[in-house]
């Protein structure tokens, strides 16, 4: 099951003027969607909000929402945050059921730099995306994908299809889909070099004849 646990209570005002009353009240204001059932406005005390999201297991994982002695396995799928106080101001949660098989971005981690050929002469390991997104079920959502970069060397590229993924879990994106290369810093170089030089050739005033 889930390991963090949502008391909710059901907000009688919606809206941008409902959200703010519940902010006032010490509440961060939510929303449940998903499943067969209407959307239904919601909020939890703002203590406990922050203390589970700081666990790192809010976002993106299955969490059980209580209401009373109802409970609802959930995904928690958006979280507003304030740009100044970076404090919680709102956030949408997903009904599932445990086991429904579902579709999420999950972190995608790189291990062993240094046991990289490649990256031991100088090379640049370029990431193209941080996150993959899986089909796996919802109670069994992993923390991260990691990818062990021993014995890449310059040149290679990897893919969806390379990363070892749990078993019931699969990729939901195409295999061929390019995660992140490994590039020559003097190749980058030079690259960046004749770039500068044809910007300062095209600048510059013709030669007189």
């Amino acid at each position: 099951m889930a390991d963090i646990v949502l008391n909710v209570e059901v907000r009688e005002r919606t809206g941008t003027g409902g959200a703010r009353v519940a902010r006032r009240s010490g509440l961060v204001p939510g929303v449940l969607y998903g499943g067969d059932k209407d959307p239904v406005a919601i909020a939890v005390k703002s203590n406990e909000f922050r203390k589970a999201l700081y666990t790192g297991k809010l976002l993106g994982h299955l969490v059980t929402l209580k209401y009373g002695a109802e409970t609802q396995p959930v995904i928690a799928k958006a979280i507003d945050m304030h740009p100044v106080t970076d404090e919680p101001m709102h956030f949408d949660l997903y009904r599932v059921d445990a086991h429904q098989q579902i579709k999420i971005a999950v972190p995608l981690h790189f291990q062993n730099h240094e046991d990289s050929p490649g990256l031991k002469r100088g090379g640049t390991l370029n990431v193209v995306f941080h996150e993959v997104q899986l089909s796996c079920p919802a109670d069994q959502i992993p923390e991260e994908v990691v990818f062990d970069l021993t014995g890449l060397d310059i040149g290679d590229t990897i893919r969806v299809s390379d990363l070892k993924l749990p078993a019931n879990i699969e990729a939901a994106v195409d295999g061929d889909t390019v995660v992140a290369t490994v590039a020559g810093a003097s190749a980058q170089m030079s690259e960046d070099a004749a770039a500068d030089t044809e910007t300062a050739e095209a600048a510059a005033p013709a030669a007189e004849e």
